[in-house]
């Protein structure tokens, strides 16, 4: 039985980890219970890496980045071939990409990954066909959709200098509209390089053959120049800010956010479990009370973005027609005080935790999670600290959740916005 009552239903993660000389980090995670493998390349940029005036385009790389390179004009066709799948996703601190595929065509990844790294094919019909696209998504979920626009003015709102003001999508379509080749190629070059990335190989994989496969396909790469961020600081937030919108939408919405800790600050886990206890389902206490009890909110959910910088915790729901979003606000409010003020008693304490380790243990039953979490926590500085995550949860007491809540549920600290609608 684990300190928390449950049962072991992990293991520690082991793996092996070398450097290229380019600078590509490397990270072997073998698994011989599963047939298949991941290459998992995660490239240490985002969103908060633009300039402000071409946001969106670390958006615009994930589907880039699958329009083929100078010797593999079509990527997915030979990776189907092997028997693989792969996908990407883009947030504001970084890019990943995994493949997942049959062992024994494990050379196939590293040949596709080394050559979109090495020789991207960049022409004006490929940037043509994939701004198309990612104009399509920005105008269908967050200028058609209703509530779409809900997080592009909140992060406006919320933040006066940091990059995290704009959304991964971009701050505007017209910077993806007016996206020229020659920005496209100068935002590549600075980023997407051995030196930048890192390399997971998970699965039913041994050290000695990544090693040669790395050096083969990835080992004459040049290394490109190491980006150093300098991202603008926040400011600390000392006046409560608000805004209130009108548009076409069903239901009258509450979005409230509040700064809180880096994702590697101390407070994060406390942070983290509080937002479980706050909102995390149907048994959490904005639900029980505000939902199912006082009827105010036809839905409510608490969360954050585990930012690499300091981040925003988050509270939203849409209200009971006919509510007003004063009351709704009040009860939250009345809802926030409590954890303030008053211990929260060991066994909710307990069920949050419990939670957690289920959920890391659920996550890292399948071999891509683990490739992608190996490479995350290697991001934020060594992917040895995956093994030690659980103990940092269960470390966390009543009284460091009261105080990450009474740090972090300031007036002065708080975004307010009204989504109205309109009648």
């Amino acid at each position: 039985m684990t300190s928390l009552g449950l049962p072991l239903l992990f293991a520690m993660i082991q793996f092996e980890r070398f450097t290229l000389s380019n600078g590509l980090r490397v990270l072997v995670h073998p698994d011989p219970s599963t047939p298949m493998a991941v290459v998992n390349v995660l490239y240490n940029v985002g969103a908060r890496d633009e300039d402000p005036q071409h946001t969106g385009f670390a958006h615009l790389f994930e589907h880039l980045m699958f329009g083929g390179s100078l010797q593999i004009p079509d990527y997915d066709e030979p990776l189907q071939m092997a028997g693989g799948e792969n996908n990407a996703y883009t947030t504001n601190d970084l890019t990943n990409y995994y493949i997942q595929l049959p062992a024994d065509n494990l050379e196939t990844a590293f040949w596709l990954e080394s050559d979109r790294m090495l020789s991207l094919a960049f022409s004006e019909k490929s940037l043509a066909t994939q701004r198309k696209v990612v104009c399509e998504e920005f105008k269908e979920h967050y200028l058609n959709k209703p509530y779409g626009d809900t997080w592009h003015k909140m992060r406006e709102l919320a933040y006066q200098v940091h990059p995290y003001r704009w959304m991964t999508i971009g701050k505007e379509l017209s910077h993806i509209e007016k996206a020229t080749l020659q920005q496209v190629k100068s935002f590549f070059f600075k980023h997407y390089t051995p030196c930048n990335a890192i390399l997971v190989v998970a699965g039913a994989v041994d050290t000695t053959r990544v090693k040669s496969l790395a050096e083969k396909w990835f080992g004459d790469i040049p290394s490109g120049t190491v980006y150093n961020r300098s991202l603008a600081t926040e400011p600390k937030q000392t006046a409560a800010r608000h805004l209130t919108i009108e548009a076409s939408v069903p239901l009258d919405m509450l979005c409230k956010t509040w700064h809180m800790g880096a994702r590697q600050d101390a407070s994060y886990h406390a942070t983290d479990l509080l937002t479980d206890i706050l909102g995390g389902g149907a048994s959490s206490r904005l639900y029980h009370t505000l939902v199912k009890e006082q009827q105010l909110f036809s839905s409510i959910d608490c969360y954050h973005f585990a930012s690499s910088d300091p981040g925003l915790l988050a509270i939203e729901g849409k209200l009971v027609k006919g509510v007003s979003i004063e009351k709704a606000e009040q009860a939250l409010t009345g809802q926030l005080q409590k954890v303030m003020d008053d211990l929260i008693g060991e066994n909710e304490v307990q069920k949050v935790k419990n939670k957690t380790e289920s959920m890391i243990a659920f996550e890292d039953m399948s071999v891509m999670s683990r490739a992608a979490s190996l490479a995350y926590y290697e991001l934020l500085g060594d992917a040895a600290e995956m093994n030690s995550e659980l103990g940092k949860y269960e470390a966390v007491t009543a009284a460091a959740i009261r105080e990450q809540a009474r740090t972090i549920f300031r007036e002065e600290n708080s975004n307010t916005l009204y989504y109205m609608a309109s009648s």
